[in-house]
């Protein structure tokens, strides 16, 4: 392997971050993002869509919209975000919530939803009129909510960054056993490094018991874990993020000794690290 696949990088689109993990991801991760409720993890992901997205559009202004590191890293073809009951309205509502109207813009021009509501629904009590018929719907093999989205990875992943809102869903989801799902990260992580791209997976702490979530995290490339913590001289609360796992990050980030780094919301700017510790 030469020098330039140990140096290629996919930007997170949260400047501050990628300028300090070296640019971004190395094409063919598999990221989980970790998060307490609240804490970041799903801003994280709006942020990276939406800043991936403007880049995308408006590449001669990566460096403004991303940072100079960013502006050396290779864009994806495509950004994709699939979930498994939100639709793609609510989230785009989310966005127009919480972020200015450029990350709203991007997002609904430029990310391409597929949607698993229908197949998550299938074995429950919720009424088919509650969910409404997706169009992006891929056809399932027989096999379940599992096997559709395997197939909506085999051929749309390529080339991609790909969100997943979330894996909590899918861990919660009655039909669905914790061994499929780790079988199935393992797979993807083999997969990945043929597609080229960063598949980013969201899980809510805590939603698992320590085991079953440990099997998680030893089934993926990288994990960013988000959290609350409150200072020690007043009852404020900050968000903080920390790479607790990625073997191609944290040597380098070892020999700055850095911690943690703590991080802020802005609708104008979506996440940003604000500060990094260090030991």
């Amino acid at each position: 392997m030469g020098s330039d696949a140990r140096t290629r990088r996919i930007p997170t689109g949260v400047s501050d971050f990628d300028s300090i993990i070296g640019g971004g991801f190395p094409p063919g991760s598999v990221v989980l993002l970790l998060g307490d409720v609240g804490s970041g993890y799903v801003e994280f992901a709006y942020t990276s869509a939406a800043k991936l997205s403007m880049a995308i559009e408006r590449p001669e202004s990566v460096s403004f919209l991303m940072g100079d590191s960013a502006a050396e890293g290779n864009l994806p073809e495509r950004i994709r975000y699939a979930t498994f009951f939100k639709p793609r309205e609510e989230i785009l509502q989310e966005i127009l919530f919480s972020f200015n109207d450029d990350f709203h813009s991007a997002f609904r021009k430029h990310v391409e939803f597929t949607d698993f509501s229908e197949r998550y629904f299938e074995q429950s009590v919720v009424p088919p009129a509650w969910i409404g018929r997706s169009s992006s719907l891929l056809e399932p093999r027989k096999g379940g909510l599992v096997t559709s989205f395997v197939d909506f990875l085999d051929s749309k992943a390529e080339g991609s960054v790909v969100f997943v809102d979330s894996l909590t869903d899918l861990l919660v989801n009655d039909s669905v056993g914790i061994m499929e799902v780790v079988s199935m990260l393992r797979g993807m992580r083999r997969m990945a490094k043929r597609w080229n791209g960063v598949i980013y997976l969201l899980l809510t702490s805590g939603i698992l018991e320590k085991r079953k979530e440990q099997m998680i995290l030893d089934s993926v490339d990288g994990v960013l874990v988000f959290e609350w913590s409150r200072h020690t001289t007043s009852s404020k609360r900050q968000r903080y993020l920390h790479i607790a796992k990625f073997v191609s990050l944290m040597p380098h980030l070892d020999e700055q000794r850095i911690a943690r780094f703590a991080t802020s919301l802005t609708s104008q700017s979506g996440l940003v690290v604000i500060d990094m510790e260090r030991i």
